[in-house]
């Protein structure tokens, strides 16, 4: 996957700070991967970017193909002539900067983007096209046809029964009698036809900040949860993929044992696959669904990478994770199809949780790099999660989204005897600081990838916790705070970088040259002009390079 020691930074799309209630896919994310640039960090790691579901958790997404429609930039939906700032500038999006508010996300979001929706058909026919859309759209709709017209359709069904979960719609549309599903398309082609605007949008603006970011030298890399929601377009139209009785409902559904994180274990309700009817079909689904992860992130963290080799199994109706048992996984046979079929696979395997030892020889087997959390290593014994234990071939972290922030961590959940532990085993110093330290000791690795995530070179508490596993409510809310991604953040992260080998070390600063601005630009502070400058060229990414990227991937996938 890589062949240098590197380092990234593990901040959600969500949490950008900017306007309009959430995190976006425009001068946010630009002046994001700007930051990470000057810190010399190579890597962005972001949660998943599906439309978020159950508990506003985005590993509960309603598509494992489909983009957020929260992240479309609604300023470069302006500037496409789609909206009027009055559209939205005037709207209340949440009570608190620093908090995303779900609900108010809900009512407001996309009433905006059916109005850019209304005005993207007012402007087709496209002068000068032979056909009503332009040639991205119809490149855009080929490439995602093994997903899309499902999607789209399953959401305006949703949309017609009140946002009733699919297994409580009316039977004919439940189980896909095609009469029925036909003379629905029929009467609301217009809804179908939202849904695609708003999956072509966010695609155009995706492409085009992925772009930006590996011209900036940063790779993304993306998460894959390794389950679908239960309330998903892809559990309703994938019929046989999952173990599901005549009716739809789930025979038996996911979660885990119970663990450090949780002691009644986790009970997810996701719905289990039908490993042997995958096998039958040579893993088609999975090798699209990878192709297509593969089409928007350069690298892919498989969340629960240990069901793959033997996965939990709880009856469907059961209230806790207890009463579940291990099953056999496709192991090693689904990663060589995928091989097969899409060549080299830049994986990074959540490998976190009980791992048996077959768990352990799949991982190996494989060669994906597994992931080391700090924060599992304070047992009073030399385990494999204390830093001098790393492999090479590894992803170090201090703590994930799972995690409670560093900060959050020494004052909260560390007992005195792993205080004295870390301390130690760390040197670490009031001079250098605890949390400092704790980073240093996490760059020092040998692990060729380490991640850090933003809260914790923030310095953050408890409070920006991301979330908290077995909590229903209240996670995936925090934000950063605008202005903190400052010039003196940057260089402290590219020093402690560079002091490891993980990035280049910053340059000496040039001379400032002779001043020739006029009265008017010297006005403009060079925030303002790094913000215009980001700006115009989010808009001349969407207009002019979009296309291209959209043309290589399509042919690319066709190879495949």
């Amino acid at each position: 996957m890589q062949t240098k020691r590197a380092s990234g930074i593990l901040m959600p799309l969500s949490s950008l700070p900017g306007g309009y209630g959430i995190g976006s896919l425009g001068t946010p994310a630009r002046r994001f991967v700007d930051f990470l640039a000057r810190a010399g960090q190579s890597v962005w790691q972001i949660l998943p970017v599906g439309p978020t579901g159950y508990g506003d958790s985005p590993y509960q997404s309603c598509s494992a193909f489909a983009g957020n429609p929260y992240f479309i930039d609604l300023d470069l939906l302006a500037a496409e002539g789609l909206l009027s700032r009055a559209d939205y500038a005037f709207t209340n999006w949440g009570k608190a900067p620093e908090k995303v508010d779900y609900g108010i996300l809900y009512e407001k979001r996309l009433t905006v983007l059916r109005k850019a929706y209304a005005a993207f058909l007012k402007q087709r026919p496209v002068p000068g096209c032979e056909t009503p859309y332009p040639d991205d759209w119809y490149r855009f709709t080929f490439r995602c046809d093994g997903w899309l017209p499902d999607y789209c359709l399953y959401m305006a069904i949703k949309q017609e029964q009140k946002m009733a979960d699919w297994q409580q719609w009316p039977r004919p549309l439940r189980l896909h009698d095609e009469k029925a599903l036909a003379e629905f398309r029929r009467e609301h082609a217009a809804e179908t036809g939202f849904w695609t605007f708003v999956q072509y949008e966010f695609d155009k603006q995706w492409q085009a900040l992925k772009a930006y970011a590996n011209a900036h030298g940063v790779r993304i890399m993306g998460d894959v949860p390794i389950y679908v929601a239960a309330d998903s377009a892809d559990a309703w139209a994938g019929g046989k993929l999952f173990e599901m009785d005549a009716d739809g409902h789930p025979l038996r559904v996911a979660g885990c044992p119970p663990d450090y994180f949780a002691a009644d274990g986790q009970l997810w309700g996701n719905p289990l696959y039908d490993w042997a009817y995958h096998k039958k079909t040579n893993y088609a689904w999975w090798i699209n669904r990878v192709r297509h992860a593969l089409s928007i992130y350069d690298i892919l963290r498989i969340d629960h990478f240990r069901g793959f080799d033997t996965y939990w199994a709880i009856p469907a109706g059961e209230k806790t994770a207890r009463n579940g048992k291990w099953e056999q996984g496709p192991g090693m046979d689904l990663f060589r199809m995928l091989h097969a079929a899409l060549g080299e696979l830049p994986i990074v395997a959540e490998d976190l949780g009980e791992l048996f030892p077959s768990v352990r020889k799949l991982l190996a087997d494989s060669g994906f790099p597994g992931m080391k959390v700090l924060q599992f290593a304070l047992d009073g014994t030399d385990n494999e999660y204390l830093p001098h234990n790393h492999p090479v071939n590894c992803v170090c972290y201090p703590g994930t989204h799972d995690n409670n922030t560093l900060m959050g961590w020494w004052e909260e959940d560390l007992t005195p005897e792993q205080r004295e532990q870390l301390t130690g085993y760390l040197a670490l110093t009031e001079g250098e600081g605890i949390r400092l330290g704790i980073l240093r000791g996490v760059l020092a690795s040998p692990a060729r990838l380490t991640v850090i995530p933003m809260t914790d070179w923030l310095g953050l508490g408890p409070d920006a916790r991301i979330n908290t596993p077995g909590l229903a409510s209240g996670n995936w809310q925090w934000r950063a705070a605008d202005g903190v991604f400052t010039t003196a953040l940057a260089a402290q992260i590219r020093t402690l970088s560079a002091r490891y080998f993980r990035a280049d070390p910053l340059k000496p600063a040039k001379a400032p040259a002779a001043p020739v601005n006029t009265a008017k630009d010297k006005a403009e502070t060079p925030a303002r002009n790094d913000e215009k400058k980001s700006e115009a060229d989010a808009v001349a990414s969407i207009k002019e390079t979009t296309v291209r990227t959209v043309v290589e991937k399509s042919a690319h996938s066709v190879k495949k």
